[in-house]
């Protein structure tokens, strides 16, 4: 007893347990350090401190000294009673001093015993010992207060005899503990072995995901590093083609003030002379005196105008037309210039106006080419960032003429002599041609076709409305099909087609190999040849009505449809 109360005396009154780095108080009383610190850290907004035992107050928060002599005394019981701590379970209900753990359990005394008292307890059949347990009052009959020893399979509840007998359960199938256990442990252990399997696969799923991720992630890292990359050469050229224009605009402009001055400072020069002409003429005009007027050593100068450079009423030159723009010599006061009007400003060696008109000329086709440029540059934007993943098509056999045999995979059209005897049906066509099962009503798509020994082929989009029979049915031959078509026949030469309207593009194509992209919403069907670096050969624009298909025609050769994916 003498122990247990040195225990006692060793508890903190805040957490009730032995203590642990005492410090002791102004006040005398002690406490743990931790407990202590706590307490007195919620206590710091309010102005004052106290203490939990005594409440005594004070003002400061005094620096909280170890209890040495404590901290010995501690320790000291700690290492005789080592057993006291170590006791983590259930305890023996009849060892008070010292606290003993109990080994077994009796059901009908409701009792924890120790080996000591477990061999002195009693033998009789009623006392039923289990594995320690501090709940045993849930092991027996909350009715008949008797130990649960059978179990009801039709109400899934544990019994006593009594319930089995007499009570509630009478009639019922029932089990004992033991084997209903056994049953119960059986099906948990499949629905235990439903889960392993179950959460394996979620661990492989998860597995697979994060391989996903990885490679997304990689992906996107991968395709923002090209964008950037491809933004700086974009920003660069785009600089580098603005200080160009800039410097030429520049050059052009000052080439054209250095003229102008030019020509401005010989028209003030001839201006003054003119008016210095007038001056005398109107002084002439003004005397009164015959013989003054007719012996003056310029009047024959200044009655024939012609003879100094020409009449500014008619822009006529020396030895020059303004229509043709020849000149010869030239003229003293114009500095070069034969005559000249301001008004038709014709000059020798040509006519600033057709300067202006050539150097004007010049600007428009350099604008036009950095159009031309930054349009084609737009265009591999568009089908780089919004066309990413190939469209997946398969051919309709349904649908395909008797004259083209497809393949298993659905991928691939040949041309063959043999008719393959498919039935007659409206869907068919007659000429040559194959649709897609695939439709497109919404998003952005593409996908490329591989041509092989084709003497004439064509590919598009169609409607599902296009005629199947005559000469209508062709591929742009109608308002309802949209194709790029080519060949031997027509030496790899390419022509687009939409309702009979025939356009003839420039070049050749060299490839084997052509790209359709497709933006339902905009409304563009785009063809590229599959070059390197791929080349855009022609863009439809139309107000799309219809779902679309994949529509071939092949005559000689085959045609491969290549794709995996598509982005919807």
């Amino acid at each position: 007893m003498a122990s247990a109360d040195l225990r006692h005396e060793l508890n903190c009154s805040i957490c009730k347990d032995i203590y642990t780095d005492p410090i002791t108080l102004r006040c005398g009383h002690r406490f743990c350090r931790v407990c202590i610190d706590g307490l007195l850290d919620t206590e710091g907004g309010y102005g004052e401190y106290s203490c939990p035992e005594c409440r005594a107050t004070f003002q400061r928060r005094a620096p909280l000294q170890k209890n040495i002599a404590l901290c010995n005394v501690v320790e000291k019981v700690l290492s005789t009673h080592p057993h006291q701590e170590e006791i983590t379970g259930i305890r023996c209900t009849y060892c008070v001093d010292p606290p003993v753990p109990a080994v077994r359990s009796c059901l009908h005394c409701e009792a924890s015993l120790c080996d000591k008292h477990l061999r002195v307890h009693s033998k009789e059949p009623e006392h039923v010992l289990t594995d320690p347990s501090t709940s045993l009052e849930t092991r027996k009959c909350s009715v008949h207060k008797k130990i649960l020893e059978y179990y009801c399979t039709e109400d899934t509840a544990c019994i006593c005899v009594s319930c089995s007998l007499v009570g509630e359960h009478r009639g019922h199938r029932v089990e004992m503990l033991e084997e209903a256990s056994k049953k119960k442990k059986k099906k948990l252990r499949n629905v235990l072995q439903k889960l392993i399997t179950k959460r394996k696969k979620t661990k492989e799923t998860v597995r697979s995901l994060e391989e996903r991720k990885r490679k997304a992630q990689e992906k996107a890292a991968g395709e923002a590093e090209r964008v950037t990359a491809l933004c700086t050469d974009i920003r660069r050229r785009v600089d580098d083609l603005e200080e160009k224009v800039l410097s030429d605009i520049s050059r052009r402009e000052e080439e054209v003030s250095l003229s102008l001055s030019d020509v401005i400072q010989n028209l003030e020069i001839k201006k003054d002379e003119l008016s210095r002409k007038m001056r005398h003429i109107e002084e002439l005009c003004n005397m009164t005196d015959p013989l003054t007027v007719l012996q003056d050593p310029d009047i024959g100068a200044l009655c024939d105008p012609e003879e100094e450079g020409g009449d500014e009423d008619t822009g006529g030159h020396d030895g020059g037309d303004e229509d043709t723009g020849g000149h010869d010599g030239g003229d003293e006061d114009t500095g070069g210039h034969d005559g000249g009007d301001e008004a038709t400003g014709g000059h020798d060696g040509g006519d600033e106006n057709t300067g202006e008109q050539d150097r004007g000329d010049r600007g428009a086709e350099l604008i036009s080419q950095i159009s031309h440029t930054l349009s084609a540059m737009i265009r591999d934007l568009n089908v780089i960032f919004h066309m990413q993943d190939p469209a997946d098509i398969l051919l309709d056999v349904n649908m395909a003429a008797n004259n083209l045999l497809i393949s298993d995979d659905l991928k691939t059209a040949t041309w063959t002599l043999t008719t393959q005897n498919r039935p007659e049906t409206a869907e068919r066509f007659q000429y040559n041609q194959v649709m897609s099962r695939r439709r497109f009503t919404s998003g952005r798509h593409y996908w490329d076709v591989e041509i092989s020994r084709s003497v004439l082929w064509s590919v598009g989009m169609c409607y599902p409305s296009i005629v199947r029979r005559g000469r209508q049915s062709y591929i742009g031959d109608n308002n309802k099909s949209w194709g790029l078509c080519g060949g031997v026949w027509y030496n790899n030469h390419c022509s687009v087609r939409h309702d009979c309207k025939v356009i003839q593009l420039p070049h050749q194509i060299s490839s084997d190999g052509v790209r359709i992209c497709l933006d339902y919403e905009v409304g563009q069907l785009s063809f590229y040849a599959l070059c390197d670096p791929i080349r855009h050969l022609h863009t439809f624009t139309a107000a799309f009505t219809e779902p679309l298909h994949v529509v071939l025609y092949v005559c000689g050769g085959s045609m491969k449809i290549l794709g995996i994916s598509c982005e919807e």
